[in-house]
């Protein structure tokens, strides 16, 4: 399914009104359910290493490097999971592509359960020394090869599943997985705040582990869900046209990058803009409130609760909004926006108030949700479905490792040295550099997901 790249191109029409086999009613809310419930659940197991990241861990396991460095250092542990985000999008990418959607996703659901339990078990550097930010390193590279390979199968899940006409709104199930899952994050470690102090030494002594550690009981959950929806139609005729012919197969990511390169290079370009907003948001915000506006941990929280709900309603909308006008013009909207905002957007924090990290956080966050919501109906239609998990896995978590691996860092370092306002401008850099490459972006939005589908 290789397309040129322009942005006057159009994709190929559906070659039915159907596209593909569609689920009765009953069986689209399972699927919509499940894949919702998955990403849920991995995306607060990572969240919530970003918010202990920024409240927590400069304290217990970089103590000796100070305010400033421990936090660098405390952000570096969390962007080493984007690192590791592409390698899962290939490694359960294949596994996706050659033994089903649904066997990996219970695979990477697993995976992160595991690892963020663990963290929550592990001794902070007083008691081992070295040996703890070690371990923290491996089991956050855990963390990110299992959400690399959750994204794009819980997309497809849904994707592969919908009614055409109606595909970028039930692709907008998996997406909500992080704006409910920040909320819960949030709310997680705003329940243990109260329960044992603003200035109590309980929580950095033991209550925030208590998040890592209840997330087993999510993962029990979503086990449940996932375990009682069956194979994607699509990906069933695909394993069946595989049964009948007799030609050699070689493995996805090599189909991915011999056939559609440029679509993965241009797609994760048009996205980074996405992860960089809101890893910035949902990370680096945090610490900036709590350090340079002086907020405290429970505010803090209590807005990150509230802006959730609103960046969840924007990922919706636009999601609904794509099936309507296409999803690369919503995604390129979002990137108009994210110029100026970065740019004004420490102006507006340096009014210091709880209102003004608020409106900072949601503004931020807003522009994330109109970009991310066509997104989990637009890779999955760019690429072949004999490859289609790896391929929008790679753009996706390749737009992680542009935006999301490096946004929170750099900004860590920036704002010490230059203000807020480089920052922003770092923001508003990676606005530009997603909207130049949205202009090269087929629209999609009329191309069938079927495995017959032409190429």
């Amino acid at each position: 399914m290789s397309t040129e790249l322009a942005p006057t191109l159009e994709a190929p029409p559906d070659p039915s009104p159907e596209g593909a086999a569609v689920a009765s009613g009953p069986k689209l809310r399972r699927v919509a359910l499940a894949s919702c419930a998955g990403t849920t659940i991995e995306f607060y197991d990572f969240f919530i290493y970003g918010t202990a990241a920024a409240l927590v861990f400069p304290t217990v396991f970089f103590p000796a490097l100070g305010a400033s460095a421990g936090a660098v250092a405390s952000f570096a542990t969390f962007a080493v999971a984007f690192g590791a985000r592409p390698l899962g999008a290939v490694l359960f990418g294949h596994y996706g592509d050659r033994l089903g959607r649904k066997r990996t996703l219970i695979s990477t659901l697993l995976l992160m359960g595991a690892a963020t339990f663990l963290i929550g078990c592990l001794p902070s550097s007083d008691s081992i020394g070295v040996a703890a930010p070690v371990i923290l390193v491996v089991l956050r590279v855990a963390q990110g090869l299992a959400v690399g390979g959750e994204w794009a199968g819980a997309t497809l899940l849904a994707a592969e599943y919908a009614p055409p006409s109606r595909r970028g709104l039930f692709a907008t199930f998996p997406q909500l997985g992080p704006a409910l899952a920040f909320a819960l994050s949030s709310g997680t470690f705003l329940v243990v705040n109260q329960l044992v102090g603003e200035t109590s030494g309980a929580f950095l002594d033991w209550g925030w582990r208590l998040p890592f550690l209840g997330s087993a009981l999510l993962v029990l959950v979503g086990l449940y869900v996932r375990l009682a929806v069956e194979e994607t139609p699509v990906f069933q005729d695909v394993d069946d046209r595989r049964r009948t012919t007799t030609a050699k197969r070689t493995a996805p990511i090599v189909d991915t990058f011999r056939r559609q390169w440029r679509e993965v290079l241009v797609a994760a370009g048009s996205l980074a803009m996405l992860f960089a907003f809101f890893y910035v948001g949902t990370a680096f915000l945090t610490s900036y409130g709590a350090t340079a506006m002086g907020l405290s941990r429970g505010t803090l929280l209590t807005v990150g609760v509230a802006a959730s709900a609103v960046f969840g309603a924007s990922i919706v909308l636009s999601g609904v909004y794509s099936d309507r006008i296409g999803r690369v013009k919503v995604v390129r909207g979002a990137c108009y926006a994210a110029v100026p905002w970065g740019l004004v957007l420490f102006t507006v924090l340096d009014g210091g108030s709880t209102v003004a990290f608020a409106i900072g956080l949601v503004g931020t966050l807003v522009i994330f949700g109109a970009a991310y919501g066509p997104a989990g109906a637009l890779l999955p239609e760019m690429f072949d479905a004999e490859y289609r998990y790896t391929g929008a896995g790679i753009a996706y978590n390749l737009a992680g490792v542009i935006g999301g691996g490096t946004a929170p860092i750099l900004a860590a370092e920036l704002a010490p040295t230059y203000g807020g306002d480089a920052v922003g401008l770092m923001l508003a850099a990676f606005g530009a550099l997603s909207l130049a490459c949205s202009l090269l972006l087929p629209e999609t939005n009329r191309r069938s997901l079927a495995a017959d589908a032409p190429s």
